[in-house]
C-alpha cells in the first residue's frame, strides 16, 4: 500500500506544480484551463504507467518469494521436473543447435573480413569462440528458450487458469505454485546451461570449418590461436549467465501463466507478454552480470 501511496503523492505533487506554473509564470500570459487539463492527463497517464510498473515487479518478487519457499517443501515431484526437462531441453536440441551452428559460420565470416583490413585474420577463431563463449551462447540461447519454452508456460498454466483447473487443485490441498511452476522453473534452470554449451560447441564447429574450409585459414595456426586466448574463466562466465538467464525466464513464464484472466484472449495477452518480458529481462539482466562477472573471473 505504501508504494502506490508515494507514488500517486509524487504525481498529484506533480499536478500542483504544474498548474502553479501554468497560471503564476509571467512569461506565460497563453495559459488556459483546456491546456493545462490536457497536461494533466498526460502527466496522470505516465503516473499510472509508473504505478502498474512498480506493482507489477512487486508481484514479480512476491511470486519469486513464494517459488522459493514452495522449492523446498515436500513432496517434491520429480516426475513432473523430468517431464519438463525432455519439453525444455531434448524437445529444442535441433533449433538450438541449427541457432549455433549458423551463428558460429556468419560469426567465422564477419569477423574475417573485418580483421583482414588489419591482417590479423588468424585470430578469428579466439574471437568467435570468446564471442559465443561470454556472449551470444547464453544469451541467444535464453532468447530462443523464452520464445519456445517461456510461451509454452504461459499457455499451459494460463489456460488451467482460466478452466477453473487451477482451483480445482487449490481444493484437493494441492498448492498450484508448487505443482505447476516449481517443476518448470527447476528444470529450466538446470536445462539452460546443458542448451547453452552445445550452442557454444556447434557454434565453435561451424567457426572452424567455415574458417579452415571456406576461408582457407591454416588448421594448425587455427586451434594454436584459439588454445593460446582462450581459458576456463571465459566458460564459466557463460554458464552463470545462462544458469540466472533460465531461472528469470521459466520465473516469468510461470507468473504471466497464473496472472491469466479473461478467457482465451487473456491466455494469448499473456503469453505474448511472457515471450516479450522474457526477452527484454534477459538482455537487461545481462548488462548486470556482464558489469559484475568481469570483475570477478
Amino acid at each position: 500500500m505504501l508504494k502506490p501511496f508515494l507514488t500517486k503523492s509524487f504525481v498529484n505533487c506533480l499536478f500542483a506544480f504544474l498548474e502553479f506554473s501554468s497560471y503564476h509564470n509571467p512569461m506565460n500570459t497563453s495559459a488556459s484551463p483546456q491546456s493545462s487539463s490536457w497536461i494533466h492527463r498526460r502527466i496522470e497517464k505516465i503516473g499510472r504507467q509508473v504505478i502498474d510498473a512498480v506493482d507489477g515487479l512487486g508481484l514479480i518478487v512476491n511470486f519469486t518469494g513464494r517459488v522459493f519457499y514452495w522449492a523446498f517443501k515436500p513432496p517434491f515431484r520429480l516426475k513432473i521436473v523430468f517431464e519438463q526437462f525432455y519439453f525444455i531441453g531434448n524437445k529444442s536440441l535441433l533449433i538450438v543447435g541449427l541457432s549455433g551452428a549458423f551463428t558460429g559460420m556468419v560469426m567465422a565470416y564477419q569477423v574475417y573480413f573485418g580483421f583482414q583490413l588489419i591482417s590479423v585474420d588468424s585470430l578469428v577463431g579466439p574471437v568467435v569462440a570468446l564471442s559465443l563463449a561470454k556472449e551470444l551462447a547464453p544469451v541467444l540461447t535464453g532468447l530462443i528458450v523464452s520464445g519456445r519454452a517461456g510461451s509454452a508456460m504461459a499457455a499451459q498454466i494460463g489456460s488451467m487458469k482460466v478452466t477453473e483447473q487451477v482451483d480445482a487443485l487449490e481444493v484437493m490441498g494441492i498448492n498450484g505454485v508448487q505443482y505447476l511452476a516449481v517443476p518448470r522453473i527447476i528444470a529450466t534452470t538446470v536445462c539452460m546451461p546443458m542448451l547453452s554449451s552445445l550452442f557454444l560447441f556447434i557454434g565453435n564447429i561451424g567457426s572452424y570449418l567455415v574458417g579452415t574450409k571456406a576461408l582457407m585459414i591454416d588448421e594448425a595456426m587455427y586451434l594454436s590461436k584459439l588454445g593460446e586466448f582462450m581459458h576456463m574463466s571465459d566458460f564459466y562466465q557463460g554458464f552463470i549467465k545462462s544458469i540466472f538467464f533460465g531461472f528469470i525466464v521459466s520465473v516469468i513464464g510461470t507468473y504471466f501463466g497464473f496472472s491469466v484472466t479473461k478467457g482465451a484472449e487473456g491466455v494469448g495477452r499473456g503469453t505474448n507478454q511472457a515471450v516479450v518480458w522474457g526477452m527484454i529481462s534477459v538482455l537487461v539482466l545481462d548488462y548486470f552480470l556482464t558489469s559484475f562477472l568481469v570483475k570477478i573471473l
